[in-house]
């Protein structure tokens, strides 16, 4: 079967043949190949060398960097990600990055992830605890404290216990961000309070949470959860590399939940690199083998995974189909963000990456 594609967009033929009389200029065969959407990454913190949360003065040549490199790996469509950081990262990094269409000369930018600065210290992770914040006002004051600016942001991650949070999460999603729960010690019900607000995605599943218990699930809980509001769907974050979940965790939340299942990389700076010593904003970490970690301890800092890694490995280990891994890429994360209009999937009109 054909795929038709003019100016950056998925075309129907029927149109091009009968109202235009129009051909093809050019012809790709793809070998039976899969055409597939572009994949979205919606969690990177960098890559290739590449930290985002290191406030330089020329932000936007090293978002374009990995931008360009990522392409490699089928993803067309990402979100840089900010770790834990100081408020003057934010108030530098943030104005010098827009959202952006993706081309030959690298993925589109969908906003930034914030994942960060108001999360749980007993959950914190790879995040530099000096940095971390709670919410005062339970208003839009706390965000423009420490952020500077919500322009050009996507993502935000909280932890949804913090005094004032459920404000928070209902400013944001008023402002059309995507609030996501995670470094979190939140019990089920403070989840499904979150979600009632607005928020619609979690955090690396399993990782920096509670975890499961029967009686009290937890953040994981959101999976199964019967107070979430109808028509609406909790999403969920998954590093399928191999090392952040056991397949047997991978496998519990994609049979639980396999419509919500969205694929990241959580990569970092390493990705691309070397093994040894490297940065992730304020931390210095350290790669062995397929493991990154933050220096001298055994905390795990994100990963060294590519989106293609990722979904081979997922389809692998849960047994899914093709389709469903590539969906978990693509339609996924574009539902996720509201963009499934023209991303993630091959419908006439859509982006054709």
């Amino acid at each position: 079967e054909d795929l038709w594609v003019r100016d950056g967009r998925i075309l129907d033929p029927e149109k091009l043949f009968f109202d235009e009389q129009g051909y093809a200029d050019k012809r790709v065969d793809c070998e039976g190949s899969i055409i597939a959407p572009g994949f979205i990454d919606v969690q990177i913190n960098g890559g290739y060398g590449i930290d985002f949360s290191q406030a330089s003065v020329d932000v936007s040549s090293g978002v374009s960097f990995v931008a360009k490199k990522i392409l490699e790996h089928g993803v067309t469509s990402f979100c840089p990600t900010l770790v834990t950081s100081p408020p003057a990262v934010y108030h530098k990094v943030l104005p010098q990055v827009k959202v952006h269409n993706g081309g030959a000369h690298g993925a589109g930018v969908l906003g930034f992830h914030l994942e960060g600065p108001f999360i749980s210290v007993e959950k914190k992770g790879a995040h530099p605890e000096q940095f971390l914040r709670t919410f005062r006002s339970g208003g839009i004051e706390d965000l423009m404290e420490a952020y500077g600016s919500l322009d050009n942001v996507a993502i935000v991650t909280l932890a949804p216990e913090l005094a004032s949070s459920q404000s928070v999460v209902r400013v944001l999603c008023q402002r059309g961000i995507t609030v996501s729960l995670g470094h979190s010690v939140a019990n089920l019900s403070q989840a499904e309070e979150a979600v009632q607000h607005g928020a619609s995605f979690i955090t690396h599943l399993f990782n920096a949470m509670l975890p499961f218990h029967h009686r009290d699930p937890g953040i994981v809980g959101l999976l199964t959860s019967d107070q979430v509001p109808a028509g609406r769907t909790v999403y969920y974050g998954m590093i399928a590399d191999g090392i952040h979940t056991n397949p047997a965790a991978l496998r519990i939340a994609h049979r639980a939940h396999p419509s919500g299942l969205v694929l990241v990389t959580d990569a970092i700076t390493a990705m691309g690199l070397p093994p040894g010593r490297h940065t992730l904003g304020q931390q210095v970490i350290e790669i062995q083998g397929l493991h990154a970690y933050v220096a001298g301890t055994k905390t795990l800092c994100g990963s060294i995974a590519t989106m293609d890694m990722c979904i081979r490995h997922f389809k692998q280990a849960s047994g899914c189909s093709v389709e469903e891994a590539l969906e978990a890429a693509s339609l996924h994360p574009a539902q996720l963000l509201g963009v499934s209009h023209k991303k993630g999937n091959l419908d006439y009109g859509s982006d054709a990456g």
